[in-house]
């Protein structure tokens, strides 16, 4: 699964900050007084625009960038001149960094310099006068304007108000280096820029405002980019406004991109971590369903000077904020950016928080726009679950008990179901049965009131649980509580497995979470408690990620014989057998996973029990195959091996192993899988509905050469006992396993339990399967187990629950 972000924090990261060079002579007017405003504006060349969030969380445009303004009559001469950066809060060792200009900034005219490309964003810079590749901060740091290409020593505000070469300077966020103070309001979708007359008063915090960045180039290229045409923004307040009118019907603002000014709210929740802001709850409701009465404040990188209850009136620009960028195909928030508040009161009353029941929130849970955008669509908060959460963004809610069905992660964060009848598992959770039906009553708890929650699956958030709501990359819409209720214990306890007969053989599957030797040994002796105590010592077991022997450190190792023998170790110190061991190093920086870490699948097994059948030859590209064995049946031509590893199914993913048992003098045929990751997937709370789920393509390629090769195998040996089993990434109702099992050559085991039994793994508070262990028809009544002890609780080990299957 993706890499789990908090809702709190919302991806809005930063980089680093900057300075720029001029001609010499042209001294600027911020050497006189250094920090404090003075009165005589620049007569040509300024920093007019500086923007560092490009290709960031939430950024539309690709790259950072900054742009010099020119309010003088006659075109100004960039020859030897240069723009460079300093980060906020520089140290003795800090330097400059410097991007060399040529040509000229028009009289009146502006002159763009692009500077280091982000990971995102969908909108490329107008065409750039120069280009850097300096990578700055989105929030804190400073540029300057020299008359040098040489880099800049000075690293205080006095020092460089001496130094002759700065024309001048722009610094921004907390950034020590500045003209009097700096410049607010910078972030991932803001820039900081002057007026449209370049008007320099030597001060930062005076001269510069945040707004949507808007670069332009000599030629006059350029403004707010968008990748698709939206209303030309205004500069001022298009009437008296409230926030049902910024928020309206759709999920859309219809003042996207336009300025308010003076709405009025009071102060419903605080965040002074991560993504910074407020947000503010209109008490004067409209009386439409559809239209939300709160909005976030986004106020940066700077702290919000308000606290809760206080009335205030606040002017800002409205956006549509898009967790992990507008092309991860999430929801976009409403927000006030680079704002300025008056406080006209404090100790007000909060608005009356909604109670969210069992019967709040819709059954059906997204609109459906045949894959399309359901952006533009009016909101139905009476027929989608979707619908009424975003009906309600800003707001505050209310929830009394309530079952927890995701247990609290890293990050602080809980679901709860508010819907306790809805397709409950027998031990607390609620089941996923189909990409039909998400189970509309999960709810993110997320805490800013400092306590944190720590609770299993099962467990009852008991008492008042209320806070605005919110909507983040992953997990979608959540409360952001400022009021917290307690945990109240349901008793859940780790499952123990029935041990086999001694005519059983067992073969079980465990994905250990990218397990190394730069983990805690804790770490194994838990793994290996789950091996011994929970999963019985299952006689084979097949691990996915085992990582090479130094993890995530990128340096060409691919053997993985110490994470095994550490583990093996841990096993038997825990009362196990000494298994014994098979695997196929993979090629470097091949299969996918944590880059670096080489991850592959590894057969453990007890020699004690069975026998494993080395036949030389796999190795990481040498295709395993099925031969006819004489009489005797089939069997593999190479052992282990792995199936067609070269085939493009597996492109940067991990090649199932092959492995040929003995048990009791009968074959038995082992296929570990860990297919592609369903990481790329639009998320089922986004703005596309249904979400197309890219990443299942190549899934069903991988499921494709498995189903051929246990076709290929059964062809010789109609008899033959396979079990086909591992991390396959997906559900029991997925395509990838339609194909898998395609032509009745394997049952998919999990679809013989009840139900409400059916699942692995526990995400976004939806009990789901991604784990599975399937057999050939010649195994006859298998007795088979999900053995729980991880995905339900807060101090899981892996994420991950094991299985067994044990059978004569």
């Amino acid at each position: 699964m993706p890499e789990h972000i908090p809702a709190a924090l919302r991806g809005r990261g930063a980089k680093a900050a900057v300075l720029v060079a001029l001609p010499v002579g042209l001294v600027g007017s911020l050497i006189a007084l250094p920090l404090t405003a003075q009165a005589t504006p620049s007569p040509d060349a300024v920093i007019s625009e500086v923007y560092g969030g490009g290709g960031n969380s939430g950024a539309s445009l690709t790259h950072d960038f900054i742009e010099l303004g020119n309010s003088g009559t006659g075109s100004f001469d960039l020859s030897g001149w240069s723009v460079q950066y300093l980060s906020g809060s520089p140290s003795s060792s800090t330097k400059w960094q410097v991007t060399p200009l040529t040509g000229s900034i028009p009289a009146g005219g502006t002159y763009l310099v692009q500077e280091a490309k982000g990971t995102g964003g969908d909108t490329a810079l107008p065409t750039p006068d120069a280009t850097g590749t300096i990578a700055m901060s989105a929030s804190s740091g400073t540029v300057a304007l020299v008359h040098s290409t040489t880099a800049l020593t000075c690293l205080t505000a006095e020092d460089c108000a001496a130094d002759g070469a700065i024309k001048d300077l722009a610094g921004f966020g907390t950034a020590a280096v500045r003209e009097s103070a700096p410049a607010t309001g910078a972030g991932n979708t803001t820039s900081v820029a002057r007026d449209a007359g370049f008007h320099d008063t030597d001060n930062n915090a005076a001269d510069f405002t945040g707004s949507a960045p808007s670069p332009r180039n000599t030629t006059g290229t350029g403004g707010t980019p968008t990748p698709e045409p939206t209303p030309e923004p205004t500069d001022t307040n298009p009437g008296p406004l409230r926030v049902h009118d910024i928020q309206g019907t759709t999920r859309i603002s219809p003042q996207n991109g336009k300025t308010v000014t003076n709405v009025p709210g009071v102060v419903t929740g605080v965040r002074s971590t991560g993504s910074k802001g407020y947000w503010i709850q209109d008490p004067e409701g409209d009386g439409n369903a559809a239209t939300s009465e709160g909005v976030f404040v986004f106020t940066g990188s700077a702290t919000p000077q308000v606290k809760l209850g206080d009335s205030v009136l606040v002017s800002a620009k409205v956006t549509e904020y898009y967790p992990g960028g507008k092309n991860s195909g999430t929801q976009s928030v409403t927000e006030l950016s680079a704002p300025t508040a008056v406080v006209l009161s404090s100790g007000n009353k909060l608005p009356d928080a909604e109670v969210i029941d069992a019967a709040t929130l819709p059954e059906a849970y997204a609109p459906q726009a045949q894959g399309g955008n359901i952006e533009s669509l009016e909101l139905k908060p009476d027929a989608y679950a979707l619908d009424w959460l975003e009906a309600h963004e800003g707001m505050r809610v209310r929830i009394g008990d309530s079952r927890v069905v995701g247990a609290t992660n890293t990050y602080g964060e809980t679901w709860i179901t508010t819907k306790p009848n809805q397709n409950p598992t027998p031990r607390g959770g609620t089941v996923l049965t189909g990409y039909d039906n998400p189970n509309s009553g999960r709810l993110l708890i997320a805490s800013l009131t400092g306590d944190q929650l720590k609770a299993n699956v099962g467990d009852t958030l008991t008492g008042t649980t209320e806070g605005p709501v919110d909507y983040a990359n992953y997990g979608g819409y959540n409360v952001q509580a400022t009021t917290l209720g307690k945990v109240t214990s349901g008793g859940l306890t780790p499952e123990v497995a029935k041990k086999g007969k001694a005519n059983e053989v067992s073969v079980a599957t465990y994905n250990v979470e990218n397990l190394d030797p730069t983990d805690p040994q804790s770490k194994f002796d838990r793994l290996a408690e789950g091996v011994v105590k929970n999963l019985a010592t299952p006689d084979i077991v097949s691990l996915e990620e085992i990582q090479d022997n130094n993890g995530a450190k990128d340096d060409g190792t691919v053997a993985a014989d110490k994470t095994i023998a550490q583990f093996i170790d841990a096993i038997k110190a825990a009362g196990g057998p000494t298994y014994d061991w098979r695997s196929v190093d993979p090629v470097n920086d091949q299969d996918g996973g944590e880059p670096g870490g080489n991850i592959r699948n590894v057969f453990l097994f007890n020699p004690q029990r069975v026998s494993f059948v080395d036949r030389p030859g796999g190795d990481s590209t040498t295709a395993v195959e099925a031969v006819k064995d004489g009489n005797k049946g089939a069997r593999l031509s190479v052992s282990p091996g792995r199936i067609n590893p070269t085939s493009d199914a597996w492109k940067s993913s991990r090649k199932p192993l092959v492995g040929e048992f003995t048990f009791r003098g009968e074959k038995l045929f082992v296929v570990g899988n860990h297919f592609n990751s369903k990481g790329g997937d639009q998320p089922g709370h986004g703005a596309f509905q249904p979400p197309t789920l890219g990443s299942e393509t190549q899934r069903t390629a991988q499921a494709k050469e498995v189903n051929t090769f246990v076709s290929g195998l059964l062809a010789k040996d109609r008899q033959a006992r396979v079990v086909v089993l591992g991390d396959m990434n997906d559900f029991q109702f997925s395509k990838p396993l339609a194909t898998l099992t395609e032509g009745g050559v394997l049952t998919d085991l999990i679809n013989t339990l009840p139900v409400g039994e059916r699942y692995s793994y526990v995400y976004d508070g939806n009990a789901q399967t991604l784990d599975h262990i399937l057999v050939s028809p010649a195994i006859k009544k298998p007795e088979y187990d999900v053995v729980h002890i991880n995905a339900e609780f807060s101090d899981q080990t892996s994420d991950h629950d094991p299985q067994v299957v044990r059978f004569k």
